[in-house]
């Protein structure tokens, strides 16, 4: 039998009032920060033009056609910016909005499927592991990926639970559904291959073929059509060509080949892992150790031999990939804060007070190792961001101290209370050293750089063309609310300028005529392609100018 505690020792109110620090800590900092590049600059660009252009239908980013991801986080933020205008907060709003709903979900997951003292515990996990807590606040897509595929992991042991009605068992289970065809118009067909593919494999181990009785499969699919299958087929209407690059170019060969040039090793997300569940990490071993032991239930499933499944299969798969960034594994996050969530009730005061010290002496030995910070630097990030950042680092370091020193004396009435004493250490931590960062974020948004173009972008003619030559700058497109003529470099936007190639310049000669020809001209270009260009003597008037990039005007006569 289960030997973790049930019964959570909390207050109705002091739940409550926890929720609402969460909150604060939470949604208080989105607008900290300026959005970096790419993944920030490039989907804030991309609902920004869908709001302004009214095309619900066809993305595109910097006027041209945008297949590679699905619209559903783009239609998200395009809303966001309706009701509360553009900007960063609200670029930010739906990636932390799914981030926190993953946190409640699981931790309701954890409380119905398990008990009280486990959803508890899983919500502290999961909100303050750094993995989860700092994805939640980049506007990237993974997070609501991640949140999506989590509606379909939680949904289905929920609906599982042995003596549940028949009419809550299909209400849950269409929810799984609703939740794999969010994920796919989230990020594409990962959102269903990976959940059925857990599916498969968790039948094969646990050997519960009764399962498949309960998945209500016909009416289930249904239900998935009618959240995907609308999008997918008025876009096809609109662009013959979407079906190709998407699905194949897109989803197959970014899988299977190393088109994206975005290599790895094998073992690339370990570190990942480690990195991003560290305060939680002394306690992993055991907790996949104890879950392994964990009994099915009266009906035969095994909710913890699913979420163990999830875990590892996601994981391989996505290292196995010849195409890896970062956040890809984020959707086992949910599933491994069950898992630790489940063992963490079970521990004794006196046990987890000796994590607890090993925590605050980790916390002292990197704030020594933050000393080795001040001496990076490069040409496009000199040494002076980082020692400004340094900082920021040590004063998160020294909050995250003094709050896991309370920690251990919050372990003195419980463990719980002791996990959520280290847990609001490294939510803070991660807090602090996130808005910090900002000092890097200000210089590659290129921000400082806005109030002297739009001056300048001011004085000419509405038509005015703004160029890029030879780079596609991801944030200064939306800082600017300004798309740009692309010049001999498409970037990632080649699918579109072969789409549409009337509306780009394929080389810098072609470029420099038509300059020549136009009364008014704006360009963006790297500080070396400026150089070159004033070797040959191509008229230009700097606007504005930083370590990342240069904005010239055609000088007037």
């Amino acid at each position: 039998m289960n030997d973790t505690p049930s019964r959570l020792p909390l207050t109705r109110l002091s739940l409550i009032l926890l929720i609402l620090a969460l909150v604060i800590v939470w949604f208080v900092p989105l607008g900290w920060r300026h959005l970096v590049p790419s993944d920030e600059g490039r989907y804030a660009e991309m609902a920004r033009e869908m709001f302004v252009t009214g095309d619900w239908i066809t993305p595109r980013y910097n006027g041209y056609k945008y297949f590679e991801k699905p619209p559903l986080q783009t239609w998200a933020n395009a809303l966001t910016f309706a009701w509360f205008g553009v900007g960063e907060w609200q670029a930010r709003l739906y990636t932390a909005l799914t981030g926190f709903a993953g946190v409640l979900l699981a931790g309701y997951t954890g409380t119905r499927v398990f008990n009280a003292m486990t959803g508890f515990a899983t919500s502290v996990i999961l909100a303050t592991c750094p993995y989860w807590n700092l994805m939640g606040h980049f506007n990237t897509l993974d997070m609501g990926l991640a949140f999506w595929m989590e509606v379909s992991l939680c949904a289905l042991p929920l609906a599982q639970r042995p003596g549940l009605p028949t009419r809550e068992v299909r209400l849950w289970m269409w929810l799984c559904w609703i939740g794999m065809g969010a994920a796919v118009l989230s990020k594409g067909l990962v959102g269903l291959i990976l959940p059925g593919a857990v599916l498969v494999l968790y039948s094969l181990i646990s050997r519960d073929w009764a399962l498949w009785k309960r998945l209500y499969i016909g009416s289930g699919l249904i239900v998935f059509l009618i959240v995907v299958a609308p999008w997918f087929v008025l876009v096809q209407m609109k662009n013959p060509e979407f079906f190709n690059f998407f699905f194949i170019v897109q989803q197959f060969e970014r899988y299977l080949t190393p088109a994206q040039n975005r290599p790895g090793p094998f073992y690339y997300f370990v570190p990942v892992l480690i990195v991003g569940f560290l305060p939680w990490l002394s306690i992993t071993f055991q907790s996949v150790r104890h879950a392994l032991k964990t009994p099915r239930q009266p009906n035969g499933f095994a909710p913890v031999t699913m979420l163990l499944v999830w875990s590892a299969f996601i994981f391989l798969f996505f290292s196995a990939s010849h195409s890896k960034l970062l956040s890809y594994t984020l959707p086992i996050a949910p599933s491994i804060a069950l898992v630790i969530g489940l063992y963490l009730p079970s521990l004794t005061k006196s046990q987890y007070r000796m994590h607890l010290v090993g925590y605050a002496v980790f916390l002292i030995v990197a704030a020594f190792g933050t000393v080795f910070l001040g001496r990076a630097g490069s040409a496009n990030t000199p040494n002076v961001l980082y020692r400004e950042y340094q900082v920021w680092i040590w004063a998160a370091l020294a909050v995250a101290f003094v709050v896991t020193v309370f920690g251990i004396w919050l372990n003195r009435c419980s463990v719980l209370a002791g996990a959520a004493g280290l847990g609001a250490a490294w939510l803070l931590l991660g807090t602090i050293a996130g808005t910090g960062h900002d000092v890097f974020g200000t210089e590659s948004s290129g921000v400082k750089l806005v109030l002297a173009v739009k001056a300048a972008m001011a004085k000419l003619p509405a038509d005015t063309p703004f160029y890029s030559i030879a780079k596609l700058d991801h944030t200064m497109l939306f800082y600017l609310d300004h798309t740009m003529i692309m010049v001999q470099e498409a970037d990632e936007l080649t699918f579109g300028v072969q789409t549409e190639p009337q509306k780009w310049v394929p080389s810098i000669d072609e470029w420099v005529k038509r300059w020549d020809a136009e009364r008014y001209g704006l360009a963006l270009m790297p500080p070396s392609r400026y150089d070159e260009l004033e070797k040959r003597h191509v008229p230009m008037q700097v606007i504005a100018r930083a370590a990342r990039r240069v904005i010239v005007e055609k000088p007037q006569p």
